[in-house]
């Protein structure tokens, strides 16, 4: 079984290290980012598999950060202890929050189970010869592998959801955001043809169809 990525985004280096090496021991690899900018840039290149994030940070802060990170489990790992700060963050898309300091032991079962909650979740979602993975944010055509970017990914994950039904442009904006919250309905259609292109490549036909003046669906 590969190995679980996490990101470790916390300023504090002391603090960061301690968290690396006892994750390394555990059987983890590790990515850090010591600010919210830093690790924004990170995930747009890899999606760690669970984020530890402070709030406290340059740059981007934690609390400012969190809405771009909703389809990652994020355990924010903060200093503030109030009952008002943690169900603030619970509620704008954390799974977890632990206060620091921290007990070591408690913050490796909290993981635990967030990674095995991920891991129990019904993953894949099919359309025709169309797959794609939620844990790992990968795609096949016709059981081979497609490379896309993660708005093509997007794209293509709230089109198979659709099952063939038309999805508006609007619709489209609204739920690739979470994933892609730099892509513009300007760009949309650039993104789309790029998709279509990667996608017949590897089958040989067509899957997407433009709907004049609505949107875009899966050819079934």
């Amino acid at each position: 079984m590969a190995k679980k990525t996490i990101l470790i985004v916390d300023d504090d280096v002391y603090i960061g290290d301690m968290v690396e090496e006892l994750l390394t021991k555990n059987g983890y690899d590790v990515m850090r980012a010591f600010s919210g900018t830093e690790a924004s840039m990170l995930i747009k290149d890899r999606s760690p598999d669970l984020i530890l994030l402070d709030l406290m940070l340059p740059g981007i802060n934690g609390e400012d950060l969190l809405p771009a990170l909703r389809h990652l489990p994020v355990i924010v790992v903060s200093a503030k202890a109030a009952i008002a700060d943690k169900v603030n963050l619970l509620t704008s898309g954390a799974v977890d929050y632990i206060t620091k300091p921290f007990d070591t032991q408690e913050l490796l079962a909290r993981i635990s189970v967030h990674l095995r909650e991920r891991s129990d979740k019904n993953s894949a979602l099919s359309y025709a010869d169309l797959t794609v993975d939620q844990n790992d944010y990968s795609a096949t055509v016709c059981g081979k592998p497609a490379k896309l970017t993660k708005t093509e990914y997007a794209i293509l994950y709230t089109l198979i959801k659709a099952g063939g039904k038309v999805v508006s442009k609007d619709n489209m904006m609204a739920s690739i955001e979470d994933l892609t919250p730099d892509c513009e309905e300007s760009s949309l259609r650039t993104h789309i043809g790029n998709l279509r292109n990667k996608l017949r490549a590897i089958s040989g036909k067509d899957h997407i169809e433009a709907v004049w003046g609505i949107g875009y669906k899966l050819k079934s």
